[in-house]
């Protein structure tokens, strides 16, 4: 028998026939690194993205310390999306089909209060859900927590991304403190944040044994490229061909000036694509508009200077253009480790004219590389392309009761959107902003202004740059 069988593992004999009898006989590398501490009863904080087989990992972990006669909520699931708990609860009910009597119960927004509450009174062993309908039950006390055993936060990384946080935290308030925490993220906390992933998990799990599966985390690379040009009244249309050929879906173009910054960014805006220019001479309120429109990919292009962009969260970057190389070296270096993070690959491209040969030379030295500049791709008939995302505010926050978990119950019930084409929701004191998908936005603010949310019915518009 191998060691990643999971016939080698401690289970129940009603979950390993199943097990069998679905065809799951090897266990995938997240499944076999997270598996055997879930198991012993210990906090698991790993690395997976959707496809890596973390539900089943997760599930078994949930099923295999399952006391099926004490009806009792003794699992409970967060995830992001109404789709994606749907998912999650029926890979449990696959997973549990040995077993007699499992109830697994979904509890999400978007669906009608009713009959959740009637499902909740008559009981159920695993809840899976969305944090803010999860807030509701306990808030109206039909939802009880106080014989939980095990919580699972699936796709951390996006709930934080919809602004999920505090309903996250009221959550686990409800919690005993003794339960096991199993937290699965896409992307993984940076060790030096001081916000996201790496906060949650302060105070919320013990000692946890942390995942990480190398052919995914271990394959981040960076493609670092020089390319001529001729001369300075050729840099700009240089920039435009590497835009179109590389086609970005985010993409910060480093300037060393906060009068080019502005400059460049007009002048793509003028040429058709989605750019925003960040530098010191902005007003705060303005500058948190433009970088949650970033973040929200509802515009594909940062112009910055290196001092405007200290401290951005721009982690699930796909490139770096530098418009000259840096003054100074180091800040070149740190400009290209923007990109590449989280697993991913990314692309940092450098326009270099004759004039500034020298300094490339020094970079080499710094590098121990040996960095040649090669001809500008061909981008004939290409045309500008648009953010994948757009961005509704609300004119109603934090101050009017408003929660991530109301907006994204209002846009996906019935008749709206589907969960994934929402993005990252972020609730202010007086207002609120949520990404959508490009092609769904008329829909979107068409049901936000047409359902009420908390009672109220709220301003809906449209944010450009």
């Amino acid at each position: 028998m191998s060691d990643t069988a999971f016939a080698s593992l401690a289970l129940p004999p009603a979950l390993l026939i199943n097990l069998d009898s679905l065809g799951y006989h090897e266990m995938t590398p997240v499944q076999a690194q997270s598996l055997p501490p879930m198991l012993a009863g210990r906090d698991v904080l790993a690395q997976a993205k959707t496809g890596s087989g973390k539900t089943a990992a997760f599930g078994l972990a949930l099923l295999a310390d399952l006391r099926i006669d004490a009806f009792a909520v003794q699992g409970l699931v967060l995830c992001p999306t109404r789709e994606l708990a749907d998912q999650v609860a029926e890979e449990l009910r696959r997973l549990a089909r040995g077993m007699p009597n499992v109830k697994v119960l979904t509890l999400c927004g978007g669906a009608p209060f009713g009959p959740q509450l009637a499902s909740l009174e008559h009981g159920a062993h695993i809840v899976v859900g969305t944090p803010g309908r999860l807030e509701e039950h306990l808030r109206k006390g039909s939802l009880t927590l106080g014989s939980l055993s095990a919580l699972v936060l699936d796709e951390a990384d996006r709930m934080l991304d919809m602004g999920f946080q505090v309903s996250i935290d009221t959550i686990i308030a409800e919690t005993p403190a003794d339960r096991q925490t199993l937290l699965f993220s896409a992307t993984f906390p940076d060790e030096e944040a001081s916000g996201g992933l790496a906060a949650m998990t302060r105070g919320v799990m013990r000692d946890p044994v942390t995942v990480k599966v190398a052919d995914v985390h271990d394959a981040t690379t960076i493609d670092q490229r020089f390319y001529h040009v001729a001369n300075e009244d050729t840099r700009f249309a240089a920039l435009k061909q590497l835009l179109l050929a590389n086609r970005p879906t985010t993409s910060v173009v480093f300037c060393n000036t906060k009068r080019e910054t502005q400059t460049v960014a007009d002048g793509l805006v003028g040429a058709g694509f989605s750019a925003l220019a960040l530098h010191g001479d902005l007003e705060q309120k303005d500058r948190d508009r433009l970088l949650i429109l970033f973040a929200n990919q509802s515009a594909s292009i940062l112009v910055a200077t290196d001092v405007a962009a200290r401290g951005l969260d721009i982690a699930r970057l796909d490139a770096v253009f530098n418009y000259q190389i840096a003054r100074e070296l180091e800040v070149h270096v740190h400009r290209v480790g923007r990109t590449g993070r989280a697993g991913a690959s990314g692309i940092a491209c450098t326009l270099v004219t004759p004039q500034e040969a020298y300094r490339l030379e020094r970079l080499a030295e710094l590098l121990g590389e040996t960095l040649a500049t090669e001809p500008l791709p061909n981008t004939q008939n290409a045309e500008p392309f648009e953010p994948p995302m757009a961005t509704l505010q609300l004119a109603g926050g934090k101050k009017d009761k408003l929660r991530p978990g109301d907006i994204l119950g209002a846009l996906t019930s019935e008749g709206g959107l589907r969960g994934e084409q929402v993005g990252k929701i972020k609730v202010l004191a007086r207002s609120a902003y949520v990404a959508v998908e490009r092609s769904a936005v008329q829909k979107a603010q068409s049901k936000l202004e047409r359902d009420k949310l908390k009672g109220r019915a709220f301003r809906v518009r449209r944010i450009r740059h």
